[in-house]
């Protein structure tokens, strides 16, 4: 059994995905049925749907997803964290059709201008009380926020932070400082997680490799070590550099040299604890 702890479906029709640009061959829908084969075929049985535009009408949305196909396991919403009322709205999310499913809450910290907005007060009180809810917070940070979320971390130890996509490495250029050192900052705190998910697409598209990605799986294997990494799969942005099985193969690659039990727990075990599935 193996869970996808990070893929994301959309439907334009719906909703606009502004960030995609014109003419990208991700700017089509993308539907659960589109995954669901290729999940079961990779021996993926359970997955967490991740939020990728920050509108409130999404998160319900997704929720209904979520009730509708048993391959969904989970749900990482999102929710304005700087609302007064974010703990009634929170709970207003749980009580909607499929709310048992929300496991977790993010925000598009990687499109903020200041690099410490975790640690305003505002959003400090938002994640307070994502912890009280029982929710974890998944980060989709750049590099260079990287230190801001090590410190709203370590001010918040009763929350589990899940870093996505590693912080997004700069693969493509072969650099690894600063972020390897604060990669590390990070996973020294016990309270935080990490995706092995979205290497490929920091990588060069075209001509990646798996020997580009290992040095950054190496750094957070050690880091977090397997029962704080999870594998993502980043479907269907994924598909932009390789296709969802290719991308299993390729975190199969990188972790060759664990053991049975530390596999078990980087392609399930870890996601099942962290967002209680």
């Amino acid at each position: 059994m193996r869970v996808d702890a990070h893929h994301h479906v959309w439907d334009l029709s719906v909703r606009d995905q502004d960030w995609i640009g014109p003419g990208s061959p991700i700017r089509r829908d993308f539907t659960v049925a589109d995954l669901e084969g290729e999940a079961r075929a990779a021996g993926v049985d359970r997955t967490v749907l991740v939020q990728t535009v920050t509108v409130p009408e999404e998160t319900p949305e997704l929720l209904r997803l979520a009730a509708e196909h048993e391959l969904i396991a989970g749900v990482v919403g999102w929710t304005d964290l700087t609302r007064p009322d974010v703990a009634d709205e929170l709970a207003r999310l749980r009580g909607l059709p499929g709310g048992g499913h929300l496991k977790g809450i993010r925000h598009q910290v990687q499109g903020e201008p200041d690099p410490g907005w975790l640690l305003r007060p505002d959003v400090r009180r938002g994640l307070a009380a994502v912890a009280d809810a029982g929710l974890v917070h998944d980060l989709v940070v750049l590099p260079h926020q990287l230190p801001a979320c090590a410190e709203a971390a370590a001010s918040l130890p009763h929350l589990t932070f899940v870093l996505d996509h590693l912080g997004k490495p700069p693969i493509a250029t072969g650099e690894r400082e600063p972020w390897a050192s604060r990669l590390r900052a990070l996973a020294a705190l016990p309270n935080t997680v990490a995706k092995l998910s979205g290497l490929v697409t920091e990588a060069d598209h075209a001509t990646w490799t798996t020997g580009d990605l290992r040095p950054y799986a190496d750094t957070a294997l050690a880091a977090f070590g397997p029962d704080r990494l999870m594998f993502g799969s980043d479907w269907p942005v994924c598909t932009l550099a390789a296709g969802y099985g290719q991308v299993l193969e390729t975190a199969e690659e990188l972790t060759a040299g664990l053991s049975p039990a530390e596999r078990t727990a980087l392609f399930e075990g870890t996601a099942r604890r962290v967002y209680d599935l």
